[in-house]
């Protein structure tokens, strides 16, 4: 495969397009030992690239956790509203990263990120069964009963939402605290389940995607590559 030099640098987080074009005319950038000036260059994975002499590692899928913050929607752009690319340094913002479906904007938690499409296309199939868990605090008369409402599947407004697992996990601040797990993604699935049965979700966070759980060390708003168990578990959702 053949990929354009200013690319393959930008793809190795030297900085942004702009950026790096610079550090190719201003001859820093060599490929096989010889300096290369255009950013146009074709080159293959298998061809050393140096920046500065320092051999740079080129990784053509990038993957990303996120622990998103209320009040950003989760889309790569938006002219009126604050987006998650907003929250990640420049480099990321021209790598052609997008989100692995989507939290509305008052939801929190973990965020996947990424540019490869058949891993997205793959998660989000519903053959696949990709669970997704969710802590909520919920307002109204949460019982066991609701658990096994949720157990059977839930037809409201219209839509037949599949069985979920609900956990009570005991009350805070007032409200139930509780653990949801589905095995799709439609459209507010979680907040309508819970309107379904004259509840209401007053906070929502996401904590696992699969196998994939939430770093806990990450604050609001901050992110971090996947680590090797969590790429080997995205590894095994692509075969």
């Amino acid at each position: 495969m053949s990929i354009r030099l200013d690319k393959y640098v930008c793809g190795c987080g030297a900085g942004t397009r702009t950026e790096v074009k610079k550090l190719i005319k201003n001859k820093r950038v060599s490929v096989n030992g010889a300096i290369v000036t255009k950013a146009d260059t074709k080159i293959s994975e298998d061809d050393v690239v140096r920046l500065d002499g320092t051999v740079l590692e080129y990784s053509r899928f990038i993957y990303i956790m996120l622990n998103k913050p209320d009040g950003y929607i989760s889309a790569t752009r938006d002219d009126s509203q604050k987006t998650i690319m907003e929250l990640l340094e420049e480099r990321y913002r021209n790598m052609g990263l997008f989100p692995v479906g989507r939290l509305d904007k008052d939801t929190r938690g973990l965020v996947i990120l990424t540019n490869d499409g058949d891993f997205a296309h793959r998660t989000l199939s519903p053959s696949k069964h990709i669970s997704k868990t969710y802590f909520a605090l919920v307002s109204g008369d949460v019982t066991e009963k609701t658990a096994e409402i949720f157990n059977k599947g839930v037809t409201f407004k219209g839509f037949t939402y599949k069985s979920a697992e609900l956990i009570i996990e005991g009350k805070q601040n007032g409200l139930t605290a509780v653990r949801v797990t589905i095995y799709e993604g439609r459209y507010h699935q979680v907040k309508l389940m819970f309107e379904a049965v004259g509840c209401r979700v007053e906070y929502l966070r996401r904590v696992s995607f699969g196998e994939i759980e939430l770093d806990e060390k990450l604050e609001e708003g901050t992110y971090r590559p996947l680590n090797e168990k969590e790429l080997e578990y995205i590894g095994r959702i692509k075969k």
